[in-house]
């Protein structure tokens, strides 16, 4: 088991992280979700052994780790960091860039685990290409490769799919989460795509300039939204008055996603105009404006710019 306790960190005199404290069981895929300039990477540095902390102390199996003060080589053996810079060699193959991290002892044994690897990041028919001319998104997935390539206990992945097509990321996290979970690999994601840590994630940490905003399980994390920075992870959630929903008057603020407000035939107090239809594929997103502020509803048939509707809950918060 990872234990992560984090009292304060900082470069300067300002702090960077301060009062984490968290777990990671074997096997387990923690997402860190954050903003840009959060602390997402720099926790991931922390964990891995890149930066020192002195107002904390991380374990593994009760055992502290030291960081890079105390180490030769910074960076523990038993984990594996895929940095947003990506740690591949352009002037081998993909193929000769995974062989580095094998051992060699064994010809046929190192080929039969690189064509493995080929398959879970979907790169076969790169085995042979210089990395050099590869795409941003493909030298990712050759950094995903090499860092599976030992199987190590926990994998620290930073924005790991930044550079992936869409059509194809959905694909490959399912491949790699997949895969890690089939092998009982610990996890550690630094995200700002909501999406893939509700989908893939045990827990999520959501962080706000360096302080936990939320943490728990994908389902608790989406069901207890409250205010208007952890809702913009989500898409385009509603901050509205807890008053234009009953007849209490209250200053109260509650966050409304727009699968939960449908329009009504009775009068409500949320009297709305159109003001933009998106087409999402599936459904329509409506934007609208009550009293000059935008709100956001889904339905299934577009709407005509300037009608008027009234809206209501259409789930129970």
């Amino acid at each position: 088991m990872l234990k992560v306790e984090i009292n304060s960190f900082s470069y300067s005199e300002k702090n960077i992280l301060k009062d984490l404290h968290f777990t990671l069981k074997p096997g387990e895929h923690l997402s860190i979700l954050g903003e840009s300039g959060c602390g997402k990477s720099t926790l991931l540095h922390l964990v891995y052994g890149l930066l020192h902390l002195e107002y904390g102390s991380i374990y593994y199996n009760e055992k502290k780790l030291l960081g890079p003060t105390k180490t030769l080589i910074p960076g523990e053996p038993f984990m594996k960091l895929v940095a947003q810079e990506f740690n591949v060699m352009p002037f081998t193959t993909v193929a000769e860039n995974l062989s580095s991290h094998l051992s060699g002892l064994d010809e046929e044994k190192d080929k039969k685990r690189i064509d493995e690897l080929l398959e879970v990041v979907e790169m076969e028919t790169f085995k042979n290409t210089l990395v050099k001319n590869l795409s941003g998104g493909q030298k990712q997935r050759v950094a995903l490769a090499k860092a599976l390539a030992n199987k190590p206990e926990i994998l620290l992945l930073d924005e790991p799919f930044s550079n992936i097509d869409v059509f194809r990321k959905n694909k490959l996290q399912r491949k790699i989460f997949s895969y890690l979970k089939e092998n009982n690999i610990s996890c550690i994601t630094a995200t700002h795509d909501s999406e893939e840590a509700l989908a893939f994630s045990d827990q999520i940490l959501m962080l706000k300039n360096g302080t936990e905003e939320l943490f728990g399980t994908p389902e608790f994390i989406y069901k207890n939204v409250s205010t208007e920075y952890q809702a913009g992870f989500f898409g385009e959630a509603n901050l509205l008055s807890k008053s234009l929903f009953s007849s209490e008057t209250t200053s109260e603020k509650i966050v409304v996603f727009p699968h939960q407000l449908e329009i009504s035939k009775e009068k409500t107090k949320l009297k709305v105009t159109v003001k933009t239809t998106y087409f999402k594929g599936s459904f329509y997103l409506i934007e609208t404006d009550l009293e000059g502020k935008p709100v956001f509803f889904n339905t299934v048939s577009p709407l005509k710019k300037g009608e008027v509707f009234y809206l209501k809950i259409s789930e129970k918060i």
